[in-house]
């Protein structure tokens, strides 16, 4: 079971927010539902961190993925029991303290594409740019201006 993105946010929407090792074990018991076996889900959920789907924020006493701004959170098929199956609490984060933990990382990944000419990672944080906005309580105007001046370079 390869999930995407979208579904992976939408697992982790279920309980507000998982730890990485949760989200794992959310996976294993969707694969076992299915009768099949469960594949290592490390590369899709680095791959949906990357793109935004999910984003990490440091809880109280541990770090916790929550759906991100370029996330449209859908449920894989069956996992609508995982609440059930799972022990693992529900959970709320601080809208402000996950906008300032992506913003952060926005700012960081802006200045080494400008830095690195990475045209390609200039045009993907340009569009998360806007879904970031939209998502919390930050302003990346001025990072997202040194994006468009370099995407026209």
């Amino acid at each position: 079971m390869e999930p995407t993105a979208d579904e992976l946010a939408g697992v982790v929407d279920l309980f507000g927010a998982l730890t990485r090792a949760e989200l794992r074990r959310a996976l294993s018991e969707l694969a076992f539902k299915r009768g099949a076996e469960p594949d290592d889900p490390g590369g899709a959920i680095d791959g949906a961190v990357a793109s935004y789907h999910l984003v990490a924020v440091d809880g109280d006493d541990e770090r916790l993925l929550v759906p991100g701004p370029a996330a449209f959170p859908e449920l894989p098929e069956g996992a609508e029991d995982l609440p059930h199956i799972m022990d693992a609490p529900a959970r709320s984060i601080d809208r402000e303290r996950a906008g300032r933990a992506v913003e952060e990382r926005f700012r960081e990944e802006a200045t080494l594409a400008v830095r690195e000419g990475d045209d390609d990672a200039v045009e993907r944080l340009l569009d998360v740019s806007y879904d970031l906005e939209a998502w919390g309580p930050v302003d990346v105007g001025g990072a997202r201006e040194r994006l468009r001046t370099a995407g026209e370079e």
